[in-house]
């Protein structure tokens, strides 16, 4: 069946609409599931929907969420844009925080107002020189950048694992005897400011929108951005135009990394002001969804973060009202994943 043609020129549109019904399907199929768990599926999904938008802790809790997967989905973004995977996000998350933990703790002594850049920078640098190896392996020898990026979360696990049971355990942890997985408290003048009083948003939100504008800015308004986005569609006319693909490749992975990282860096700074295990929340992988839900376009990963941040607040209060098991609720989430992903195939039809 041929779409109307009205339909085909106002594409943006389009992709609105096709997004929009992937999800509806999505709840629908969950909807299916919660009926053969004995649950209502209206009573199931009203805090879905409101959980995020019925009280001031739902709205914070959305865009503090929101804050992580915006970074990294703009981080996918510059990546896939530059022809390379990066599924590596998790990790670099994870390094960001590592380094930002380990400069606030170790550099305690210096001012407010120079630690708490330098500790974002720190993050920056640190999810960069992770993103980098697999952008250095692919552009140089052509390796597997998705193994070797899935390889590196796990490396980064098993790392932050060792760091906060280890050398960087809190010391009180130690003297108590409790040996809880953490980290001291970083410097206070290196905690974020609160955007709203008697909340965690802090100030990492408008840190993200701005990331999202320079992203676009370079992408598309840049000649190194253009570069990267000719390598990306096509390596070999990039080659023939005298554009050198693998240090372009490089670049794209290093700020796809830098992002990630800074991302680690915000929810040490922000939210926990100090380094824990499960610092990420899986935000690495979200990140992608959220890329992926955005058209791989930096002006769509903001209201797409929100999205997905307002589906993660919305899943838990359902949780806890409603009492669905949470292997339901992540069923739930991967149904809607699943059926966004799919709907490429209904977008391309419309290149056609």
């Amino acid at each position: 069946m041929k779409m109307p043609l009205w339909l085909k020129r106002q594409g943006w549109l389009l992709d609105l609409a096709i997004l929009i019904l992937a999800v509806l399907a999505a709840l629908a199929v969950g909807a299916v599931l919660l009926l053969m768990a004995g649950t209502n599926p209206l009573v199931a999904y009203k805090p879905l929907f409101l959980g995020a938008f019925s009280s001031r802790y739902g709205l914070t809790e959305t865009l503090v969420k929101a804050v992580p997967l915006m970074l990294v989905g703009l981080g996918i973004v510059i990546a896939y844009r530059g022809g390379v995977l990066n599924i590596g996000g998790e990790g670099q998350i994870i390094l960001g925080a590592v380094a930002c933990a380990w400069v606030a703790l170790t550099f305690s002594q210096l001012p407010g107002f120079l630690l708490a850049p330098l500790v974002l920078l720190a993050g920056i640098a640190a999810g960069a020189a992770w993103g980098l190896v697999p952008g250095v392996l692919k552009a140089t020898v052509g390796a597997n950048e998705v193994l070797i990026t899935i390889m590196m979360n796990n490396i980064a696990f098993l790392l932050l694992t060792y760091l906060i049971r280890g050398p960087m355990i809190d010391p009180q942890e130690i003297a108590y005897g409790t040996g809880y997985p953490q980290s001291a408290l970083i410097p206070a003048s290196t905690w974020m400011l609160r955007l709203i009083p008697q909340s965690r948003l802090h100030l990492g939100l408008i840190i993200a929108v701005v990331c999202a504008a320079l992203v676009y800015v370079f992408m598309w308004q840049t000649t190194l951005g253009y570069r990267i986005r000719v390598v990306g569609v096509n390596p070999r006319a990039a080659r023939y135009a005298g554009i050198r693909v693998a240090q372009n490749m490089i670049v794209a992975m290093a700020l796809s990394g830098g992002l990630a990282g800074l991302a680690g860096a915000i929810e040490v700074t922000g939210v926990h002001h100090r380094l824990l295990d499960g610092i990420s929340a899986g935000y690495g992988f979200t990140g992608i969804v959220v890329a992926l839900f955005a058209r791989l376009h930096p002006a769509g990963v903001v209201p797409a973060a929100f999205f997905f941040a307002a589906l993660l607040v919305g899943a838990d209060m359902m949780q806890r009202t409603v009492g669905i098991p949470s292997s339901l609720v992540v069923a739930i989430e991967g149904l809607v994943v699943i059926f966004v992903v799919s709907s490429e195939i209904f977008a391309l039809r419309k290149e056609r």
